[in-house]
C-alpha cells in the first residue's frame, strides 16, 4: 500500500547513491546477494535473540534491496537479475518469522507458522497475477521500473518492514504482531485474487 510513495519519496537519494556504487564497480545482482546474507545474518541473530542487532542487519538489508534496483537501472536490467531479486527476497521474509520461532518455540512457533502460510498466500498471488500478466502483455503503471508486473495490497514491503522491524523491538509481541500482519496478509490475498479474476477474465 506505502510501496510507491515511498520508492517516490526515496528514488533520487537511491539514484545518487546508485551512481557512487556503478562509478567504483559495484554491479546489482552482487548488492542483491550481499544484502540477502546481511539478512541471513539478522535471522541468525533474531534465532539467538540478538534481536536489536537483528534490526539493525534486517534494515541494512533491505536498504540495499532498494540499492540493487537503483544500480540495475543506471547500469543494463538483466531477466536473471530480476529474478535473483525476488526469489532472494522472498526467502529472506520467511526466515525472520522462522528465526522467532526458533527464538522462543513455546511462544512463537504456532504464530510464525500462521504468518508463514499467509506469506505464502501472497507470495503466490503476487507471483501467480504476474505470470498470468506477462501471458497478456500487461504492463504495471505503478510500478513501471520493475523486472516483471509488481502487482501491490494492502500489506507491501513497506508494511512487512514495519512489521518485522516491530518484532524485534517488541519480541515480546510477536505473537500480536504476527497474528495481526497475518489477517492483513489475508486482506492482501483475496484483494488480489478478486483482481485476478476481474482482469483475466
Amino acid at each position: 500500500m506505502l510501496d510507491r510513495a515511498i520508492q517516490t519519496a526515496i528514488k533520487p537519494l537511491l539514484t545518487k547513491a546508485a551512481r557512487a556504487l556503478v562509478a567504483v564497480g559495484i554491479g546489482a545482482d552482487a548488492l542483491t546477494v550481499i544484502g540477502f546474507m546481511v539478512g541471513m545474518a539478522a535471522a541468525v541473530a533474531i534465532a539467538f535473540e540478538s534481536y536489536m542487532a537483528g534490526l539493525v542487519m534486517l534494515l541494512i538489508s533491505r536498504l540495499m534491496d532498494g540499492l540493487d534496483g537503483a544500480v540495475a537501472r543506471e547500469t543494463t536490467p538483466t531477466d536473471r537479475g530480476g529474478f535473483l531479486d525476488i526469489t532472494l527476497d522472498f526467502l529472506f521474509y520467511a526466515s525472520i518469522p522462522l528465526a522467532f520461532a526458533i527464538a522462543n518455540p513455546a511462544q512463537n512457533a504456532l504464530p510464525a507458522a500462521v504468518l508463514l502460510a499467509a506469506f505464502i498466500g501472497t507470495a503466490s498471488s503476487f507471483l501467480a497475477f504476474a505470470i498470468v500478466a506477462e501471458k497478456n502483455r500487461m504492463a504495471s503503471t505503478a510500478f513501471p521500473d520493475k523486472s516483471f508486473y509488481f502487482l501491490g495490497g494492502l500489506t507491501e514491503a513497506t508494511e512487512t518492514i514495519v512489521a518485522l522491524s516491530a518484532m524485534c523491538l517488541w519480541p515480546e509481541a510477536f505473537p500480536l504482531i504476527a497474528y495481526g500482519f497475518a489477517v492483513l496478509c489475508a486482506i492482501t490475498i483475496v484483494m488480489r485474487i478478486g483482481w485476478g479474476w476481474q482482469r483475466f477474465r
